[in-house]
């Protein structure tokens, strides 16, 4: 299946933007009247067929809509703190959006040595890693958060911070009810500060361990959503 990211598409005629033409006809080497699928990223696919193979502006007529359930029963939210090797926080990304993620919000925390992103290119990632997973569903890109600020925030679920000491030591399954929302916040390389932590836990955040290595933000994250898919599988929800 060669599938395109479209998420203006509202009629049976639509023209892929210049960078997935270019993908389309150059790459691909796709003719007219050949297949290709659409996704809206909220759900639906749209099979369509070639009407113009264009490098520029390819033309396409949709035949069919399929609409797809989400294959994930809850609504997953991770909030990460970017790692100064930013290329190491977009494999995480990637990861994610392959297991399955809803919403990815940038944290900036009291320990981060990235306190910025470039939200155009993370969207790139995101977008290659639908198409790529062929999912049709796009996750939410919240712009980077101060901690303080996202802790403070209404959250529909259930709520974790990746963290552990001698008295915070739980695993994630020994609090999480399958099938249930979820928020987890994942820290920095240099971990979330213990004035951080002690403001999570007042928000009604569990502390929760992810397995007994030390691991790197990027690995914790995928950890966190793999671990959350698979409860629920094992539950049968």
């Amino acid at each position: 299946m060669h599938l395109f990211y479209a998420p203006d598409i509202k009629d049976k005629e639509y023209i892929l933007n210049p960078e997935d033409s270019r993908h389309c006809a150059k790459v691909l080497r796709l003719k007219s009247g050949e297949g290709i699928t659409l996704t809206d990223g909220r759900g639906s696919f749209y099979y369509a067929k070639i009407t113009k193979a264009d490098a520029k502006a390819t033309e396409v007529a949709v035949e069919e809509t399929e609409r797809q359930e989400k294959p994930w029963p809850f609504h997953l939210h991770v909030a990460i703190a970017p790692t100064k090797n930013m290329n190491r926080t977009e494999w995480a990304i990637e990861k994610m959006i392959e297991l399955g993620v809803d919403r990815i919000t940038p944290l900036l925390c009291d320990h981060s040595e990235r306190k910025t992103i470039k939200p155009a290119r993370i969207h790139r990632i995101i977008t290659s890693a639908v198409k790529q997973s062929l999912k049709a569903w796009y996750p939410q890109l919240e712009e980077m958060t101060q901690f303080k600020k996202f802790v403070e925030g209404e959250f529909q679920g259930e709520k974790y911070i990746a963290y552990r000491d001698e008295q915070h030591n739980k695993m994630l399954g020994e609090f999480y009810s399958p099938s249930a929302d979820a928020v987890v916040l994942i820290g920095p390389e240099g971990d979330f500060s213990r004035d951080e932590v002690a403001l999570a836990i007042e928000k009604g955040f569990k502390p929760v361990n992810l397995g007994k290595s030390r691991l790197r933000t990027e690995t914790a994250a995928v950890v966190a959503c793999h671990g959350l898919h698979m409860l629920n599988e094992q539950q049968g929800v």
